[in-house]
């Protein structure tokens, strides 16, 4: 039996069934999950002082495309729209292979880390050159990152009215077979599970309506969660309308697509009827807001989806679409977006910690993380809330206002992975000197 104490914390927030808020309180791991939670605990095993930090859930991060942080600020994409931006970047992507992978999924879990996640989910749909999705979990495994990756597909190329290049797509019945594989191999549907494997095709424009479906009768069959890109922006809407003759929405739906095991990435142009098919069906978003801003997508309609019960959480996106890695920052952004769309008052910091914490776990479909309570697991973030960033805050809890943006220390699974600002598990010095290397080659 394995214990750790988190003693003496300034604020606890629990993100219970109650939000409850604890003063001055005290935080009992055992054996990764969370004991107790009060005054006054004791413990024989390790204890850390966490005096004058506030402590959450560890954040969770719902979409991303981890292999994107070898492109961040590539010139040609900077200033560009979805479309164009994706045609600039899939002839470098299209020299991946298995050590970019693995180097930009450290890159990238180690980022978000930093920053309070402690459960991410990831997107990878191209395998160019002997990649595997495999290659990310290895990374994931070292770092001590929970982690749900999603076996991604392309299947429409250039030359059938696609817009990656025909050498970046597969077969169908090839991407079928492999999701069959790398379900069978990683995919743990325990309590407390460390993988979680979904099947992801990449978007709508870039698979085909038959490769969806199958997807989805597959993902049913194994029991695992399917994932996608959905009314990203406008350019997504004409494309469905021209080529579907429906919204996304209906397609999603049509196609199996809706459902407590779905959540979808962006739908920053859904409307009024695709958000309540999604509050009826439970179908889940990861809302992207610095990409969504990044690339003049717009602003997702998070007000109106959460008013009817849709579930929401964040979602960091490709650091080539964001060039940034930081989960505090999408939910302080997602808090100044809805508050520009729809006034001061639209969204609290304790609500889009929330969405950042229990409500991202909800997406993807995990009730035993993102949330402070005995029998969870022991997935902590805390922040030292002593530093400039706080320095005159009256509610250390407002940390989206006033507040550190990197955590002090971080557990997942009970597991100390972040120790005073600095990853515990790996080099890290070493690995972004391996990206960077990397990185120059691909400018070459």
């Amino acid at each position: 039996m394995t214990e750790i104490l988190l003693k003496n914390a300034d604020l606890i927030l629990t993100m219970d069934e109650s939000r409850q808020e604890l003063s001055k309180a005290d935080i009992l791991v055992r054996d990764g999950q969370i004991a107790q939670i009060g005054q006054g605990l004791e413990s024989e095993g390790e204890e850390h002082d966490v005096s004058g930090c506030l402590v959450t859930p560890g954040l969770v991060n719902t979409h991303h495309h981890l292999y994107q942080t070898l492109t961040r600020a590539v010139p040609g994409g900077q200033d560009a729209l979805l479309f164009g931006w994706l045609q600039t970047l899939y002839p470098i992507w299209s020299r991946f292979g298995p050590e970019e992978m693995f180097t930009s999924a450290q890159i990238g879990l180690a980022e978000l880390a930093l920053s309070g996640c402690t459960l991410s989910s990831d997107h990878l749909y191209l395998y160019p050159n002997g990649a595997r999705l495999e290659d990310t979990i290895a990374a994931a495994s070292e770092l001590g990152m929970r982690f749900h990756p999603t076996r991604g597909a392309m299947s429409i190329g250039e030359s059938d009215g696609g817009l990656p290049p025909d050498h970046l797509v597969e077969k169908e019945a090839a991407i079928l077979d492999d999701m069959v594989r790398v379900v069978d191999a990683f995919h743990d549907p325990s309590e407390g599970s460390m993988c979680r494997v979904g099947l992801a095709p990449c978007s709508p424009f870039s698979v085909s309506r038959d490769l969806m479906r199958d997807a989805a009768l597959l993902a049913r069959d194994k029991g695992v969660m399917l994932h996608t890109h959905l009314a990203e922006n406008d350019e997504d809407i004409a494309y469905s309308q021209a080529q579907f003759g429906c919204r996304p929405g209906q397609y999603a739906e049509e196609l199996g697509w809706t459902g407590p095991d779905v959540w979808h990435a962006h739908c920053v142009k859904l409307d009024v009827a695709e958000i309540d098919l999604f509050s009826r069906s439970e179908t889940g978003v990861a809302h992207c807001p610095c990409s969504n801003c990044r690339l003049g997508s717009g602003i997702a309609p998070v007000r109106a989806m959460r008013d009817v019960g849709v579930k929401v959480g964040l979602g960091a996106d490709g650091s080539a679409s964001n060039d940034n890695g930081n989960l505090m920052l999408e939910a302080r952004q997602a808090m100044l977006l809805q508050r520009v769309a729809n006034g001061a008052d639209a969204m609290s910091v304790r609500e889009a910690l929330e969405i950042a914490t229990r409500g991202g776990a909800d997406v993807l479909g995990r009730p035993d993380c993102g949330r402070l309570m005995p029998g969870k697991r022991a997935d902590i973030a805390v922040w030292d809330t002593r530093g400039i960033e706080s320095a005159g805050s009256w509610d250390p809890a407002a940390l989206l206002l006033a507040g550190p943006m990197s955590v002090k220390h971080l557990f997942v699974e009970g597991r100390q992975i972040v120790r005073d600002g600095h990853i515990t598990t790996i080099d890290l010095p070493r690995v972004i000197e391996r990206q960077n290397t990397l990185a120059r080659a691909l400018q070459a």
